[in-house]
Formats: structure tokens, sequence, C-alpha cells
């Protein structure tokens, strides 16, 4: 990987890791210069760096091994920190996501299709029975139930650009005071209601929902809560597969308890 990057940047250029899961992303430095790189991102990534939702794109190249590298420029900044969630500037950008037909008409062209709540219960119920999941834990027969129950309050809504994995370490605050939202390895077209109960229930105290969703700028929709919910219990059955795959069991019973949690609040409005 080195290798390629190296001839990517010609001489000159230090490479550093900088974290993630997968390590294909690095900072390269040279005199005063600071790129970020990564491989393979999706091409998705020039039109949310046209719309300023990410750091400028500076250059994408296509290696000989088929791999595509893109930089982009690199800002002094911070992530933003668990408090920081609150801010009007994070509704905004939110907003203007899931409002922007520009991002929506691209991801479509990239082959990303809608897929509606029928197809993902079918697709969540039939990975935790391959997986022997829903006799193993009660939590989860119970969380199953409760989709199955909602389903009807999910269909047929307006689907937007989702970026389905808000949390505080995807957003970045420039020194400027310029806000972008990173990783979008799990971009999707979706309900709107799967990324802010996201930020809702992660940050927000539960008294404050609705405070939050003015600042969004959501008008008074039918079932919202409910939707919400819907989502968050199909997110963390999905993490909670996620992480038994991977083999990490420490992971996995903290998504455990995230159902068990779940379903207690779900209980108090169906």
């Amino acid at each position: 990987m080195l290798e390629w990057l190296e001839r990517a940047l010609g001489d000159g250029w230090k490479l550093t890791p900088a974290g993630g899961l997968t390590g294909e992303a690095f900072i390269a430095e040279k005199e005063n210069k600071r790129l970020f790189l990564k491989r393979n991102s999706s091409p998705f990534l020039a039109v949310l760096s046209a719309e300023g939702i990410v750091p400028k794109l500076v250059w994408t190249r296509r290696m000989e091994n088929g791999d595509v590298i893109t930089a982009q420029e690199w800002l002094e900044g911070r992530e933003l920190k668990p408090n920081d969630m609150k801010d009007q500037k994070v509704a905004d950008l939110l907003h203007k996501i899931h409002h922007s037909t520009e991002l929506l008409d691209m991801l479509m062209r990239l082959g990303i299709n809608p897929l509606t709540s029928d197809e993902i219960f079918a697709s969540i119920k039939q990975t935790l029975i391959d997986m022997n999941l829903i006799h193993k834990y009660e939590a989860v027969r119970i969380s199953l139930e409760y989709l199955d129950i909602l389903l009807p309050k999910t269909r047929n809504k307006k689907l937007v650009v989702c970026h389905s994995d808000l949390n505080h370490n995807n957003l970045l605050m420039s020194n400027d005071g310029s806000l972008f939202l990173i990783d979008w390895d799990n971009a999707t077209i979706a309900d709107p209601a799967s990324d802010y109960g996201l930020i809702l229930k992660g940050y927000i105290p539960r008294e404050d929902w609705n405070g939050w969703l003015e600042k969004y700028g959501v008008e008074e929709e039918e079932n919202l809560l409910e939707r919400m919910y819907w989502y968050l219990l199909l997110n963390a059955l999905q993490y909670l597969c996620w992480h038994l795959g991977r083999k990490e069991p420490i992971k996995a019973m903290e998504r455990l308890r995230d159902i068990e949690e779940l379903n207690e609040q779900v209980t108090s409005i169906i």
C-alpha cells in the first residue's frame, strides 16, 4: 500500500497512517503542505467536496493495480466533542445533506438504490436467523418483534441521502468555523429519521428532542418517534451482527445492552 502511495505522490513526501478501521487512510506531509489520502474512496466524494460537505478534493489518481487514490485538503481543526452535537451548525449541515438533490442524483447514478423498510426488515431477520441469535438472546427476539410491530409506521416515506454513521468523531470543525461530515462509506438512501435518530439518542437529552428537531427544521411528521426507534433498533442489531462476525465479544455485548435499553424505551411508545 505504501509503495503505491509513494509512487502516486512522488519524492519528498512523508506518509503516516491516519487510523480508522480499514487502515487505508494516510496523512502525507511535505514541507508545509499536508494531504489526507485514502484508497478506493467512493466517486461520491467528488460531489460531497463540491457541496462543501467534506474537505476539498485536491486530486484523484488511478494506480497501475486498479486502485484509486484520493487526496483531500488537510484542514487544521478538531473533531466535535459530544456536547457540540447540540449546535445549530450540526442541524443545518444535516438538513443540507438530506435536502440536496445533487447528492441524491449522484448516489443513484452510482447504483445505490433506495431500500424499502420491508426489504431491510427481511434482510436483518434472515441474518439473525442465520446467526442463530433470535433463540440465543431474548433481547434480540423482542427487538425483532418490535421491528415487525412498528414496520407499518415506516412505509411510504420520502427517502433521502443519509450518512448512516453519525457520531461526533465524524464531524470536523476547521479553525475558521466550517463544519464537515466525513467517512461516507456507509452512505445510503433512506428515511432521514434514521440519521437524526442517531444524534437524538446519542447526544440529546430526551426532553430536548423537540428543540433539536426544530433547529433541524423538521415539520410535523406522522409516526416520527416510532420511525426513529425502528431505525435505532435496526442499527443496533446490525452492529451486534457485525461485531460477532468480527469475533469482538466485548463490543457485541455492549450492543446487546444497547438493544435491551432500546427495547425498554420502545415499550413506552407502542
